[in-house]
C-alpha cells in the first residue's frame, strides 16, 4: 500500500538528516525526461503544429508546507513565464526535444539575479539574462533572439488564430460579465494532521 503525500510529508518533518541542496537537485531531476516524455505523447496528436512548448513547474502545495509538485504540460505556443518554470521545444518530426527555451529559478533568486550590481558565476549568466528580461518586460524578444526561434506567445497566438477559434465554437467574453465566486459552496469536514491552519 502507498503511502498518502501526508504521511510522507509527516516522515519528511521527522526526518534529521541534513542534505545536500545539489544532491536533492539531481534526485529531483532524475525522472523529468519520462514525464516530459508522457507529457509530449498525451499532447502529440492534439496540438496541431509541428513544434510546441513542453513546461514543467515546480509548485508548493497550499496544505502541505514541505510537498513539492512538478506539473508537466504542453502548449503550441510560448507560455507566460513565471518562476519555477522550464520549457522545452519539442519537433514533431524529429520526435525530440531541440531546446531549451528557458529554466527560471524562484521569485527570490530571479529578483536577485536581475539585480544591477550582481555579478554572478558564468553557469548562471543566462539564467541572470532571463531573469533581467522578465522584469524589464522584454522576456519574448530575448528568448527569441536567444534561441533564433519565431514562435508566437499566448496572446499573439491567439490573435492569429482568432477566426478559427470563433468558428471552432469559442465565444468572445462579454467584458462586463463576471461570474463570482459562490464561498459558499465550500465547506471543510475535517482537518486531518495539519501543521498549520490556512
Amino acid at each position: 500500500m502507498q503511502a498518502t503525500a501526508g504521511e510522507l510529508s509527516r516522515k519528511a518533518n521527522r526526518d534529521t538528516t541534513k542534505y545536500e541542496a545539489l544532491e536533492v537537485g539531481h534526485a529531483m531531476a532524475d525522472d523529468i525526461d519520462v514525464h516530459l516524455r508522457e507529457s509530449i505523447e498525451k499532447h502529440r496528436n492534439i496540438i496541431d503544429e509541428n513544434e510546441f512548448c513542453v513546461v514543467m513547474i515546480i509548485a508548493k502545495d497550499p496544505l502541505i508546507p514541505n510537498l513539492i509538485r512538478r506539473k508537466f504540460y504542453c502548449w503550441p505556443y510560448l507560455p507566460k513565464p513565471r518562476p519555477n518554470q522550464a520549457v522545452f521545444l519539442y519537433n514533431k518530426a524529429l520526435d525530440r526535444i531541440t531546446k531549451r527555451l528557458w529554466a527560471l529559478p524562484s521569485d527570490m533568486v530571479m529578483a536577485e539575479l536581475a539585480g544591477t550590481s550582481i555579478v554572478v558565476h558564468k553557469r548562471y549568466e543566462t539564467m541572470q539574462a532571463w531573469s533581467v528580461a522578465f522584469f524589464k518586460g522584454t522576456f519574448w524578444e530575448f528568448v527569441r533572439h536567444d534561441q533564433n526561434i519565431d514562435m508566437l506567445s499566448e496572446h499573439e497566438y491567439f490573435l492569429k488564430h482568432r477566426e478559427e477559434l470563433i468558428k471552432a465554437g469559442c465565444k468572445i467574453p462579454d467584458r462586463n460579465f463576471t461570474e463570482a465566486f459562490d464561498f459558499s459552496k465550500i465547506k471543510i469536514d475535517k482537518i486531518v494532521d495539519t501543521q498549520q491552519a490556512v
